[in-house]
């Protein structure tokens, strides 16, 4: 993977993205933002927003950041922003591996079927730590490489072809938490046959001395 495929693979799929991945992946998007247990006021960064489609499942009284590297999907995503209504939320082009936040600028971080798309996963963890509040939560939804012989000969077989599908289908779980260190709480399957899972972890990062980011540039971007 790298920034020109993933660019290119998305703009072909912007238009057509909700009808081939909308509802088959909503019961992993309902499943993470019910479970986030969202407190009044959060700030709550989404890594890949991709068209909006997690947007208006959110709480009405939080706060989102959503941030995409293709301008093609946020497209859609501002649409869908327009057209439900969807004031709380501020859309961004911007590098899940090379966010411009502040450190410590979100409550809770989220990244729904983006660590497979990324370059580099590690550094696309290590980023979502940062921007995290320390004792944050970091969310993330993905497929991860199948343990069953026939779907992991599949995965395999379709790896050469990652730049074309835009995505890796043959992302280890174990190396992804060994590379990432997360401080994995929960692991939940989702989605068809749980066949994705949604990993909940501590942002556990000690808290910096000086004092903590203002939150309400942000809040005050999203009309709150």
């Amino acid at each position: 993977m790298d920034i020109q495929a993933i660019r290119k693979t998305y703009r072909r799929y912007a238009r057509v993205y909700d009808f081939y991945f909308g509802a088959i992946f909503q019961h992993g998007r309902k499943t993470v933002i019910d479970g986030m247990n969202c407190q009044p006021d959060d700030c709550i960064l989404e890594v890949g927003v991709g068209t909006g489609l997690s947007l208006p499942l959110y709480p009405d009284d939080v706060y989102i950041t959503g941030i995409d590297l293709s301008v093609d999907m946020l497209e859609q995503a501002r649409a869908r922003k327009a057209r439900d209504g969807l004031d709380r939320a501020i859309l961004l082009e911007m590098d899940g591996e090379k966010m411009t936040f502040p450190d410590n600028s979100f409550d809770k971080v989220v990244a729904m079927y983006v660590a497979s798309v990324v370059p580099h996963p590690d550094r696309l963890v290590a980023e979502m730590q940062r921007v995290c509040k320390p004792g944050g939560e970091l969310y993330i939804v993905n497929h991860f490489h199948s343990s069953h012989p026939l779907l992991a000969g599949m995965e395999k077989l379709l790896a050469p072809l990652s730049k074309l599908l835009g995505w890796r289908p043959d992302l280890s779980m174990d190396q992804f938490l060994r590379e990432t260190d997360l401080a994995v709480t929960q692991i939940i399957p989702v989605n068809l046959f749980g066949y994705w899972t949604l990993l909940r972890a501590a942002n556990t990062k000690q808290p910096l001395r000086e004092e903590m980011v203002d939150l309400m540039p942000l809040r005050a971007a999203a009309g709150r």
